[in-house]
């Protein structure tokens, strides 16, 4: 198993190719910078320095690959196109791209409250409402998709346990970035993770529960 990891030296997607690694699955990783990406990633990571607004950057280096992870996100800048172009139109473009290649699988990191349109993250451009567009181009792909919505995300890990939901159905609550790595790398493997939308953030008061706990306490999106 190869899988193909956009926004891979993102604060968040970092994680995810170590855990994948950790795993002993191969990573090719989509980097605007390769410089850069080699001082972020492991090794043994196959780099493809690309830009998800261009998809002739990286589309060849989806043949050897079975699932893709969306890992991107607009950082925070005066330009007022950032979350327009790259949580929507970057993600649409991975869409079709993985649908071109019949991957088996896309699994995406978006966020809390994306159907909220009056969250005050929204003032940021619009960034939770691009999220949702991107949410639902994938709905309407055909592609089997989980799609990852976490709470605030933390820098440093914790013990707190992962607390799993439905879309919808959590408002509030943070996450360790390495949590939702975890979360991601586990989605590849659970039959329960596939056509789903899982709401994730953590607490020490949370139940101890197994992976396969976890994404059967979802409701599969119909």
């Amino acid at each position: 198993m190869r899988i193909f990891v956009a926004g891979a030296t993102g604060k968040t997607g970092k994680h995810i190719v170590r855990q994948l690694i950790n795993n002993d699955i191969a990573v090719t990783a989509l980097v605007r910078n390769l410089e850069r990406g080699r001082t972020i990633l492991p090794d043994t990571v196959k780099l493809i320095e690309g830009d998800v607004l261009s998809p002739a950057s990286y589309e060849s280096a989806l043949n050897d690959c079975n699932a893709l992870i969306c890992a991107t996100g607009a950082s925070p800048s005066l330009d007022p196109t950032g979350p327009y172009k790259v949580d929507y139109e970057g993600t649409k473009n991975l869409v079709d791209a993985a649908k071109e290649h019949d991957l088996e699988h896309f699994i995406l990191v978006s966020s809390l409250c994306t159907s909220k349109f009056f969250h005050p993250l929204n003032l940021f451009w619009l960034i939770l409402y691009w999220k949702k567009q991107a949410e639902n181009y994938i709905q309407s792909s055909g592609i089997p998709y989980t799609i990852v919505r976490p709470g605030g995300l933390k820098e440093e890990d914790n013990a707190d346990n992962i607390i799993m939901s439905s879309a919808d159905t959590l408002f509030e609550g943070s996450i360790p970035r390495q949590k939702v790595a975890q979360v991601c790398v586990e989605a590849l493997s659970q039959p329960r993770a596939k056509s789903a939308i899982v709401e994730i953030i953590a607490s020490p008061d949370a139940q101890s529960k197994s992976w396969a706990e976890l994404f059967a306490g979802t409701t599969l999106v119909s």
